[in-house]
């Protein structure tokens, strides 16, 4: 069968990646064309647009590339009817992916699936219309989603398992690259003494055996985002919060795919904070605690086991903060606390991101703190709570029993 996907970021090319070849294992015959990232380009496909050319976040930024996005979406349906797909799948990106719903249904008969729901829940509720009138399947990845679309809002979904759990559980089984290896495959401090006996000093002790031994200067993990504004806004206080601990620990920065070295200089320039690219879930296995700009990010951290806080900067914050109390249909901005249904990991948004906020609450979960045992011990409980399912594997076998029976019917 003939698969279109539409993927309009990083982590949405990684899920998506992953559903491909659950597909392939399936399918003999899948075909694939996409808006997508290189991970996909990886499994294999034609890929017509690259994410990067879609994603933009932020009202200015969108506003100054509304002819491009304009473009792209032309280009994106004017596609989809020319190849003729026996279905699309859209890949959360509400912004773009629901303009694409709507055409494919109202100007031709190829369903729409769409895999990881849109935040509806958080933030547009109203888009549910849409959705019931546009997206013949709905896959979900977040189990507090069964009620909010099935109880709520009467429309049946299918939740398949969380894939962020799949994809760091397989990570950490395969992993064996020790810390002192990773420090200098990445030239961070993994820093080597040899303490000899006979050199120790009349009346001078030493707690440090004979041998050669490691000190590891343990690492504290930056997330600031994957787009640049949310670099930009978040990361210079995340910097500027961990300035008091460069020694004691290495400040070591997660560069996200896509985004330049060039760009992140004006920022860690002079910092002492060292960068590493694509290795974010190696990154997260050697770390101690990370700052973390809420989105998929949180919950990767969690589930490699690192006490975290959330940090998200926005614009006139006091204006943000009423709308929170007053307009936003959640009460947490990070999967952790929304998947636990309870604050597990603080959020320092809005009015509350502060530089001082950040180092204190840092300061809570690093060893000794008084947060860090209790977080951890959290994090046990949300493993269970999103269970052991193959999120990718068990929605490509419903996304291909579904598309077989209408070909048959057809």
């Amino acid at each position: 069968m003939k698969y279109y996907i539409i993927v309009g970021e990083a982590s949405g090319d990684l899920h998506a990646s992953h559903l491909m070849r659950a597909l392939m294992d399936i399918d003999v015959e899948a075909e694939f064309r996409f808006f997508g990232g290189d991970m996909m380009s990886a499994v294999g496909g034609e890929r017509v647009k690259h994410y990067r050319e879609l994603a933009y976040m932020g009202f200015i930024p969108v506003l100054l590339h509304l002819p491009a996005i304009f473009r792209n979406m032309a280009l994106c349906k004017k596609d989809i009817v020319q190849w003729n797909p026996d279905v699309v799948i859209l890949v959360d990106y509400p912004g773009f992916n629901l303009s694409i719903a709507k055409y494919v249904r109202s100007h031709t008969s190829i369903p729409v699936y769409y895999y990881i729901s849109p935040k509806i829940w958080a933030w547009k509720e109203y888009r549910i219309k849409n959705i019931k009138r546009d997206v013949k399947e709905m896959f979900s990845i977040l189990p507090f989603e069964i009620p909010f679309y099935e109880t709520k809002h009467k429309y049946p979904i299918h939740y398949v398992g969380n894939p962020t759990q799949d994809e760091v559980n397989k990570f950490l089984s395969e992993y064996k690259e020790t810390f002192e290896e990773f420090c200098i495959g990445n030239r961070l401090k993994s820093v080597t003494y040899v303490i000899d006996k006979e050199n120790v000093m009349p009346g001078q002790t030493t707690h440090l055996p004979t041998t050669a031994v490691n000190t590891n200067i343990p690492i504290i993990a930056l997330l600031a985002g994957s787009r640049r504004q949310e670099i930009k806004d978040n990361l210079p206080a995340m910097i500027e919060a961990t300035r008091h601990l460069q020694g004691t620990y290495q400040i070591v920065l997660a560069g996200a795919p896509g985004i330049p070295v060039d760009y992140y200089r004006q920022f860690v320039q002079d910092t002492g904070v060292k960068i590493v690219f694509n290795k974010t879930y190696q990154l997260l296995a050697h770390a101690t605690a990370a700052l973390v700009t809420s989105g998929t990010a949180t919950l990767e951290t969690a589930l490699f086991n690192v006490p975290q806080v959330v940090c998200y900067e926005t614009p006139i914050p006091k204006v943000i903060a009423f709308l929170r109390k007053h307009l936003i249909k959640v009460k947490y901005i990070s999967l952790v606390n929304l998947i636990a249904d309870k604050e597990v990991v603080t959020e320092l948004v809005a009015d509350t991101f502060t530089i001082e906020n950040i180092k204190t609450e840092l300061e809570s979960i690093l060893p000794g703190g008084d947060r860090r045992d209790v977080m951890l011990a959290e994090y046990a409980q949300l493993r269970k709570i999103l269970g052991n399912e193959k999120a990718p594997d068990n929605a490509a076998g419903i996304m291909y029993r579904l598309l077989t029976r209408k070909n048959e019917e057809n």
